[in-house]
């Protein structure tokens, strides 16, 4: 590699130092302002691409020398970085010259699981998968292919199922990440926060998290964000059962009981009523339902609130005078991974009502307006054959499954289907961009799911776990070997992204396009990808939208320019896509659905004496398993360890640093995993991060090193309003390794 272990740990911790950017997506820095830099990285060839190594996409700058990719840097034009990466960005480099890749298509040998394989070419590998696809058509129908795609790629191949006659989709983003959150927001407002959140956190008075881990899931911009808005001594309430690096910044932390979330917001709203506190001219003009609140909410009361939480009524009290005083300018975080207690979706309301009772949805310092205006997809042949029998969805016993604006849905629906066959079979999987039997809670019933398939198709650059259980395997290209399909940013501003190759594939991997493209002509469905290459198609696009195709290629980002109009004012009065047309305290639509209209407060259960709930979350230094192998990423986070309350771990006879193995309810165990004894989390929890313990022997790095958290997750609980999956219902003893 080019850049060392000691110059990349400099790198990622002069990042994470700075980055005080403007809120939202505020212009970013002018190319024109940024240092030249030295004569060697003058003489290097700059590309911007845009990052995938996780989901926010930030804008990258690919260094290239002699056909190599030497460093890699944020995108100054580009919203979504500013100018900075975090580690992980800077790890591409890791990703795309990691010796572990899959460098050539593979067709199983062997039985499911036992990682045999014999390499194929790409005309035997798609031969055999449209030959598979076909004869499930023929007996099944169509509709028995699902689609598993997060990230660009899904762009390239939903179209090519929904052209073979499937509108079947599963994606881990909404149905074990974001979904319940986006439903109750839309519910709400008529929309979702959006992906980045429009919040203005530079400019906020105060700012509320609740168990999301700013500083430590790494969202780039966001987290400039945040700094920016805690260097202007804005008031932070970190409302979690751990001590996490928020915290650290915190005027108040809050270790609340988990799953007790809501009594605490609905205390809040009862005080913010009773004192006056709310934002009575914003509610009384935008909302409507505040009254049936009101007659409801005075039950939740700071002693009764104070008994559910294990947090002082005080305390609760002192905290919502602290969000009333500081209203509008007041961010209210509504997470991404919100599948936490099968409560979500009301959870995910709370946050909404009370953003709305101090008035903070497009307000300065609270949440700002998206951009206006829409631009149009180029598009192929865009008649899709109707399916014959209805999509999944659609017939599911989660009647806001998928429907956040979002064209996925359950992924545990689909794998229900799998294994029943009800309410039809579903007999093959096309996986890209997911390692689905990762994602998923209770890895056994998705192993019984997979053994049930005719085909299992993976697409991935390295060999995770799904890829070795799969019938084929295909190298996928990284995103510094492909181009980034068009995107667009509503944020601030409506904004325009691409990314382009900074070297040619390695191997034999191709992009998602081509492999879409190439296996729609052994389908009979070319017509629906017209274009040869994913260039093409971006020129196409960029001439439909009369956008200047070489600046953009250039630049990776261009603004649209008077698009932006975040906060209210006389003359740019909010619209809310609700059917009352205003923001919806009460919501009808819940109501017709067999719902509460207003959220009301119901226990979790908690655990038993001995047991600890089971938590988990990220590093930032890793992204779920896509990058516990990465060779850089590796030697900065190698294994993840359990942490475990101090008096707790003495009371156990578990010393800081020793092995422990996690035993669940159901009698599952962890792999060993080291335990770190600390003050910094409640007694009845454990915590850990996600992504380790691959069982995929061709991943060197992280082959069975450290605990698998999801392989503990037997049980969950399913949001009855949409679907998605809790995750936070587990509950496991800590056994010192003998």
């Amino acid at each position: 590699m080019a850049v060392t272990r000691r110059e990349f740990i400099k790198i990622a911790g002069m990042m994470a130092g700075g980055g005080l950017g403007a809120s939202g997506f505020l212009p970013p820095v002018p190319a024109s302002e940024v240092s030249a830099g030295t004569a060697a990285e003058k003489a290097a060839a700059s590309v911007a691409a845009t990052c995938e190594m996780c989901h926010w996409a930030c804008g990258v700058i690919a260094k290239v020398v002699d056909g190599k990719v030497v460093n890699l840097e944020g995108n100054p034009d580009h919203p979504c970085s500013r100018g900075k990466l975090c580690a992980r960005g800077i790890g591409g480099m890791g990703l795309l010259y990691d010796p572990d890749r899959v460098k050539t298509p593979l067709i199983r040998t062997g039985k499911r699981g036992d990682g045999k394989y014999r390499k194929a070419s790409w005309d035997e590998a798609l031969t055999y998968i449209a030959e598979k696809m076909e004869a499930i058509k023929k007996t099944y129908g169509p509709e028995a292919i699902c689609l598993f795609a997060v990230g660009s790629c899904s762009t390239h191949l939903m179209p090519l199922l929904a052209a073979f006659g499937s509108q079947n989709f599963g994606n881990p983003s909404f149905a074990q990440c974001r979904g319940a959150r986006d439903i109750g927001f839309r519910l709400t407002y008529g929309e979702t926060p959006g992906s980045p959140e429009r919040l203005d956190l530079g400019r906020s008075r105060a700012i509320v998290l609740f168990g999301s881990h700013l500083g430590e899931n790494i969202h780039n911009s966001q987290v400039q964000d945040f700094a920016e808005g805690i260097g202007r001594k804005a008031k932070l309430i970190v409302v979690d059962p751990r001590f996490s690096t928020a915290a650290g910044k915190a005027a108040y932390w809050l270790p609340i009981r988990p799953g007790t979330d809501m009594a605490l917001m609905l205390a809040w709203m009862n005080i913010l009523i009773r004192e006056g506190l709310y934002d009575r001219d914003y509610v009384e003009r935008y909302t409507v339902g505040f009254e049936e609140l009101a007659s409801q909410i005075g039950q939740y009361t700071p002693e009764w609130a104070s008994k559910e939480t294990d947090i002082s009524a005080d305390a609760i009290v002192q905290t919502a005078r602290e969000i009333g005083k500081c209203r509008p300018s007041v961010c209210i975080h509504p997470g991404r991974h919100s599948s936490w207690y099968g409560n979500d979706v009301q959870r995910s309301r709370c946050m909404a009502i009370l953003t709305a009772m101090l008035g903070a949805w497009g307000r300065e310092g609270g949440f700002f307006l998206a951009a206006r205006g829409s631009l149009r997809k180029a598009q192929g042949k865009e008649e899709y054959p109707i399916p014959e029998k209805k999509p999944l969805m659609e017939i599911s016993p989660y009647p806001l499954a998928g429907k956040a604006g979002l064209t996925t849905g359950v992924t545990t629906v689909v794998r229900d289907a799998t294994i029943t066959g009800k309410p039809y079979p579903i007999k093959g999987w096309i996986v890209m961009g997911t390692n689905i039997l990762r994602a998923m809670p209770n890895e056994k019933e998705t192993m019984d799911a997979v053994n049930n398939l005719d085909l299992l198709v993976t697409a991935e650059i390295m060999p995770l776990d799904t890829a070795m259980v799969s019938d084929v395997v295909l190298p996928s290209a990284s995103y510094l070997e492909q181009f980034e399909d068009i995107g667009i940013l509503r944020g601030y501003r409506l904004g325009v992204t691409m990314g382009r190759p900074a070297v040619k594939p390695l191997y034999e991997s191709w992009d998602g396009y081509r492999i879409a493209r190439e296996l729609a002509k052994r389908l009979d469905l070319a017509a629906y990808f017209p274009w040869e290459t994913l260039e093409d198609k971006i020129k196409a696009q960029c001439k439909l939208w009369k956008i200047d195709y070489e600046v953009l290629s250039r630049k990776g980002y261009i603004a649209i320019e008077g698009t932006e109009a975040p906060f209210i004012t006389e003359q740019n009065q909010p619209v809310f896509r609700t059917p009352s047309g205003k923001i919806e305290i009460y919501s009808g639509e819940l109501e017709k659905l067999g719902f509460d209209p207003i959220p009301k407060y119901t226990p979790v259960e908690q655990p038993e004496e001995g047991r600890f709930r089971l938590l988990y979350g990220r590093s930032p230094a890793h992204s779920f398993t896509r990058t516990t192998n990465n060779p850089m990423l590796h030697e900065l986070f190698r294994e993840n360890e359990v942490w475990i309350n101090a008096k707790k771990a003495a009371e156990l006879g578990v010393r800081n640093g020793e092995y422990v193995v996690l035993v669940n309810q159901d009698g599952v165990r962890s792999n060993r995993v080291r335990a770190r004894v600390t003050q910094r989390i409640r007694s009845d929890c454990v915590y850990m991060v996600h992504g380790f313990c691959s069982s995929s022997a061709d991943l060197r790095n992280a082959y069975r090193k450290g605990a698998d958290d999801q392989g503990l997750i037997t049980r969950y609980a399913i949001d009855p309003i949409c679907g998605t999956t809790g995750m936070r219902v587990n509950f496991v003893q800590v056994v010192r390794e003998i």
